[in-house]
Formats: structure tokens, sequence, C-alpha cells
């Protein structure tokens, strides 16, 4: 048996790139379910279900050898409820017509493709804020937020700590039952028992969720993550989307317009159906607090996750 509890039979599996052009439709327009930093998302479908392949492009933001080695390493001892399993991977020499100062010719390029468990029920952004969004009561909503929580706490807390280091509503999945399954570990980086923090040159996050240290001075630290979390706690609490400029990549207008606006009697205006349900009512306001604290400018202040789930198993 594998680390985390993996058996063999569940170990991803290589897959040629020919299987995963064809279930894709030659990565058609029509199979595109997204694009991000590292690349594009399309449905496909193997013989064992359907799948969501990534196909990672030329100029991401990090090399290649670098994302594949990281996420398929890391996601090969990731099993946990609230952690996208990632099924199968390509990385396969094709030799393609490319243009070069004017001239075409035929060059070798790595093809790098990773293949993850499909969601029909689309990310936490999706179901919040994109074109099919649905009204989510708050019971469903404060599950949301104790599933990634918990997947938060199983990273933090493997004997060598992963940080994601990329969460927001985009990376983060819910399958038929609306539980949260955290994917894109491209970004992410393992520590050591004795490591706490860390400094890096090479800056990479996402827009509106990145942690003033880390944004400002390239520090990471478990915090980091937190300081993401309690973002996504505050979206998924208010319904509204945080929608940080690149000049605001710490989202401190959202997190002040929060402050401001989201008292009880705005909570109550807004869900109605916890108006006889005080307990529903304080879950939320609750919920909001700590997503507060979660984002404070001074990274000791925020709560490590282990304090987190503590005060969310406290408004059960």
């Amino acid at each position: 048996m594998a680390a985390g509890g993996i058996t063999l039979q569940n170990l991803p599996r290589e897959l040629p790139f020919d299987t995963l052009n064809k279930i894709t439709d030659n990565f058609s327009e029509g199979r595109l379910l997204g694009t991000g930093a590292f690349g594009s998302v399309y449905e496909g479908v193997l013989e064992d279900g359907r799948v969501a392949v990534k196909k990672l492009v030329e100029n991401a933001p990090v090399a290649h050898e670098q994302i594949f080695a990281t996420e398929v390493q890391n996601m090969m001892v990731l099993e946990h409820e609230n952690i996208v399993k990632l099924v199968a991977f390509c990385r396969e020499k094709q030799n393609r017509l490319v243009q070069i100062n004017g001239r075409h010719i035929i060059a070798e390029i790595t093809e790098t493709l990773l293949c993850y468990e499909f969601f029909p029920n689309g990310s936490v952004d999706k179901k919040l804020f994109g074109d099919q969004s649905t009204n989510i009561d708050w019971e469903t909503r404060f599950t949301i937020i104790m599933g990634i929580c918990e997947g938060i706490h199983f990273l933090h807390t493997l004997p060598s700590a992963v940080l994601h280091l990329g969460l927001k509503p985009q990376n983060i999945f819910l399958d038929d039952e609306m539980t949260p399954k955290i994917a894109d570990f491209g970004f992410s980086r393992i520590f050591g028992q004795d490591q706490t923090r860390k400094n890096t040159t090479s800056l990479v996050g996402s827009v509106g969720y990145m942690a003033p240290e880390y944004l400002y001075k390239g520090e990471i630290s478990a915090r980091s993550d937190i300081y993401s979390l309690g973002l996504i706690i505050l979206e998924i609490c208010t319904g509204k989307k945080n929608s940080s400029s690149t000049a605001q990549k710490h989202a401190r207008n959202y997190i002040e317009g929060v402050k401001k606006d989201w008292n009880l009697e705005k909570i109550m205006k807004e869900y109605t159906e916890l108006d006889e349900q005080g307990h529903g009512l304080d879950q939320v306001e609750g919920c909001i607090k700590i997503g507060l604290q979660c984002v404070e400018i001074d990274q000791q202040k925020r709560p490590n996750i282990e304090a987190v789930l503590e005060m969310l198993n406290g408004l059960q």
C-alpha cells in the first residue's frame, strides 16, 4: 500500500496522448470546461466514466516539468473525501508543425495532460456566480465550508504538509451531493516537519486570493492558504463575488465591504429562510466572523486550520 492509504490499483494510470485527444474530440471548443493559468480543461469519457482533462499550455507561468512533477507527485498521495482524485496522466513527445521567425518547421513538443474525476455540478464559483448559478440554501453552504476546511486540514497536517497556494472558488468542485473537492495543485509546495515559513522568488497565484505577505514579500506559510480560505468563506456566506482587480490582488476593498455591510440585519434580509431559525443565523454570522479572522493582514492574527475547524464545529 502506498502513502496516504492508496492501493496500487487506485494509483493514476498513464494514458497515451492519442487516447486523450480522441475522447476530447481533438480538444474541441464543445468539450471545453474552463481555462486557467496552467492550461485548459476538457470533458472526456473513458471506459470507466467521465473525466476532466487538463492540457497544459506552453506559456504556463511555471515550467511543464515542475507542474507535472508537483501535481502528479502530490496527487498520488492525497486520498481524502474533499480532494479531487487524479485518475490518469500523460507526458508524451509529439511532432508538431510550428512557426518560428516566419518559417514553418517540424518540432518535437512534449504534451502534458492530467485527468481528474469529473463533477457535473462544476466549481463553487460556477455554482455561486456562474450563468447557471442556483440559490443554495444556508445548510448546504455551511456543509461546503466545512468540507473545504476538512480538505485543507488534511493537507496542512500531513507528515510533510502540503500548502495549496492557489485556493479559489474556481479550484473547488462539487459532486452530486454538493461535497466540495479541492483541485489544481500546480502551485503547491511541500513543507517538511521542521518548516513553518519559506520565501520564494517565483510568485504565482490568483488575483484577489493571495495573502499580503506572499504578494509583497514572497513569504509563504500555512497561513497563506488560510488567507485564501477566509475569502472563500466570505464569498460563500455573502453570495457576493470577490471581484478584485490587479490593483487589489489581496482584496482589501472587498473585505472592508463585508465588514461594513454584513451585520445581523443584513444576514436576516439575505437569508429569509432562517428567520425563525436563530441557530442558522448564528451560523452565518459566526462563519463571517471566522472568514474575517482568516483575512487579517497580520498573519500571526490568523487562526490555523485546526482552530478554524474548532470554531466551525462550535457553530453546529
